[in-house]
C-alpha cells in the first residue's frame, strides 16, 4: 500500500504567519511579550520575526512598543480581491467555454470604465488576439457595446467623449451618430462582426445584479462564419449572465 506523501513545510514561514495572525487579533497593537505567548514562540524568535517583518512593511512598531500590521498587508488585501473575484468567475465561464466550444469573457463596468476582467480559452478555443485593450475599443467589441447599450443618453456620450472611435479595421464603426444608432436599434444580443479583429466574430449579453443594476457584460468570439450558431445559443449565455448575476450579487 502506498503511502501519502506529506508535503514539505518551511517552519519559519508557519512561524511569521502564526505571529501575524497575533498581531491582526489586536486592534489596538499588542507588545511582543505577549505576541510570543499567543504565537507560541521563544521571544527571541518573535523579535528577529518581528524586525524581518517590519523591514518587509508586514507588520509596524508603535509608540509604546506595540505591534500593529503594517502598510503593505493592506496593499496585499487590495490586490487579493481581483484574485478572490477570478476564483468566483472562472469556473462559471469555463463551463460555457466548454459547453460552445467558444472562447469567453467577461468584462465589468468599474470607475467609469469597461474593463475586461477574464477570459477563459484553450488550444480548441483561442482568444481574439488584444492588438488594443478592450478600455480603448468598447466602440468595436461586442463586450463593450452590450455595456454601451445599456447606457443612457448622457453617459453614452459622456463615455463617447472620452474615448475616440478609433478605426480598427474596414468594418470599424468611427462614426458617433452611427454607433448610437446601431446601439439604440440592437436587440438583446450584442455583435461585433470582424469589427475589432480581422476573421473574429463576437456576441454579447448585459450582466445585471439582482437590483438589475448594470454589472457588465459576458461575451464569446469565434470566426464570423459561427455567428450565427452563436445567435441561436443565445439562451446559454442570457442564462450563465444571470448566474454570474447572482453570484456577483452573493459575493462582497
Amino acid at each position: 500500500m502506498s503511502e501519502t506523501r506529506k508535503p514539505t513545510l518551511i517552519a519559519s514561514v508557519q512561524r511569521a504567519l502564526h505571529l501575524m495572525e497575533a498581531v491582526a487579533s489586536h486592534p489596538n497593537g499588542a507588545p511582543a511579550k505577549l505576541l510570543a505567548r499567543e504565537a507560541r514562540l521563544p521571544l527571541a524568535t518573535t523579535y528577529h520575526l518581528l524586525r524581518t517583518l517590519a523591514h518587509e512593511g508586514y507588520a509596524t512598531r508603535l509608540s509604546g512598543g506595540v505591534w500593529v500590521l503594517g502598510e503593505r498587508v493592506a496593499a496585499l488585501h487590495g490586490q487579493s480581491r481581483g484574485q478572490r473575484l477570478l476564483t468566483l468567475i472562472r469556473p462559471i465561464l469555463t463551463t460555457l467555454r466548454d459547453e460552445l466550444g467558444m472562447a469567453v469573457y467577461f468584462s465589468m463596468h468599474m470607475d467609469d470604465e469597461i474593463r475586461l476582467i477574464d477570459i477563459a480559452d484553450g488550444p480548441r478555443t483561442p482568444r481574439v488576439d488584444l492588438w488594443v485593450g478592450f478600455e480603448d475599443a468598447a466602440h468595436a467589441t461586442a463586450i463593450g457595446k452590450c455595456v454601451l447599450s445599456q447606457f443612457d443618453d448622457d453617459r453614452r456620450r459622456d463615455y463617447l467623449s472620452r474615448h475616440p472611435l478609433v478605426d480598427l479595421t474596414p468594418n470599424t464603426i468611427t462614426e458617433p451618430g452611427r454607433l448610437i444608432r446601431s446601439l439604440d436599434s440592437s436587440g438583446e444580443v450584442l455583435f461585433d462582426r470582424e469589427e475589432y479583429a480581422l476573421g473574429t466574430g463576437c456576441a454579447a449579453v448585459p450582466v445585471t445584479d439582482a437590483a438589475s443594476t448594470l454589472v457588465g457584460a459576458l461575451a464569446i468570439s469565434c470566426p464570423p462564419g459561427r455567428l450565427p450558431r452563436a445567435l441561436g445559443s443565445a439562451h446559454r449565455l442570457h442564462a450563465t449572465a444571470e448566474i454570474l448575476g447572482r453570484a456577483l450579487t452573493l459575493t462582497p
